[in-house]
């Protein structure tokens, strides 16, 4: 109820300036000031106009998942590390072991000593071209059985299942019909050829697991026993063909 008395405005017998003054509230979290008169008779109105009015606007914050995060992280870095552990290129020879370079490189020798000498003698040898595609098989039937050997022990990457043992026996397979061709010294080195670049390629891709190094090593030395083999041929298609007991008489 509002009257007047003695020049002032009363409201429920308070002041209508001192209520105004208590009741100014200015909010901080605003740009503009806002006023705000509270009255007796509807306090509880207003102040929870109030409280919905001046509710700050919440806005909920984009969330990731860290699991989700780590997982595609791990999964990058997995992947990275197995295109680093397949890839390779010939800077890697230089970490082989002695041991495996010396040998590896000795084991060209009799593949290269065969076109050489019969070069030098302007002759074609079938014992010696025979000889050759002979080591030559040898060499084929054991890069086979040393996927085995690699796929056997517990905790080795390539597993023992069917692709790694059953690829690693078509090696031998090929080896020995390279054998059987010993009255035709092409077909059986083309043969020990092809069984030379199966090998490596069972080796380079289809199964993985060998080191940089060896697969460094294992390109070289294929690629020199394969043009051994055709230097070989090539001798026997331009040369004359002589025994090995005639050339020493």
């Amino acid at each position: 109820m509002i009257r007047i008395l003695s020049g002032r405005w009363i409201i429920s017998g308070v002041p209508v300036w001192r209520h105004f003054l208590q009741t100014i509230k200015v909010p901080n979290n605003t740009t503009k000031p806002q006023l705000q008169l509270y009255f007796p008779a509807s306090s509880v109105l207003m102040a929870g106009r109030a409280a919905s009015t001046n509710r700050p606007l919440r806005i909920k914050p984009v969330t990731w998942h860290a699991s989700r995060l780590c997982q595609n992280d791990s999964r990058a870095a997995a992947s990275e590390g197995n295109k680093k552990q397949e890839s390779f290129s010939m800077k890697a020879l230089a970490q082989a072991p002695k041991p495996a370079l010396y040998l590896g490189f000795s084991g060209l020798i009799p593949f290269l000593s065969a076109p050489l000498l019969m070069t030098a003698t302007q002759s074609f040898y079938p014992e010696v071209a025979f000889a050759q595609m002979v080591y030559g098989a040898s060499i084929v039937s054991f890069l086979g059985g040393a996927r085995w050997g690699f796929a056997i022990p517990p905790g080795s990457p390539a597993q023992p299942d069917w692709m790694n043992l059953g690829n690693s026996v078509v090696p031998s397979l090929v080896a020995w019909l390279a054998l059987l061709c010993r009255d035709n010294f092409t077909e059986g080195a083309l043969l020990v050829v092809m069984g030379l670049g199966l090998s490596l390629h069972y080796d380079l891709t289809l199964l993985p697991g060998y080191p940089a190094w060896f697969k460094a090593m294992r390109t070289v030395l294929t690629l020199v026993a394969t043009f051994s083999i055709v230097a070989s041929l090539l001798i026997k298609h331009f040369c004359t063909e002589k025994k090995i007991k005639d050339a020493w008489k």
